[in-house]
């Protein structure tokens, strides 16, 4: 397995290849969760070696991973100012 790009599957960030889990899903687990390696590997069905491979794209490229995320956070603000509201709560 590899990490790869792709513009057309989840917005061109890094995953692994031939999936659709990127490498912030694997370190979201493992880093911000605190799952064992082989327990994301079991959970997301990968082989324990992609989590590895993952988890070393990531902090290989700490600055890039926090700059998509930034961008995700930005995007779910905005589509979440722009998505219908209820009106006032009845009580």
């Amino acid at each position: 397995m590899t990490i790869t790009r792709d513009e057309n599957v989840l917005g061109g960030e890094p995953r692994i290849d031939g999936t659709r889990i990127g490498v912030r899903h694997v370190a979201a687990r493992v880093v911000d969760a605190g799952q064992s390696p082989a327990y994301a590997a079991d959970q997301l069905d990968v082989p324990l070696a992609s989590v590895y491979e993952s988890l070393a794209y990531y902090y290989d490229h700490i600055e890039e991973m926090r700059e998509i995320e930034q961008a995700n956070e930005a995007a779910s603000e905005r589509i979440g100012e722009s998505s219908l509201k209820p009106k006032e709560t009845v009580q």
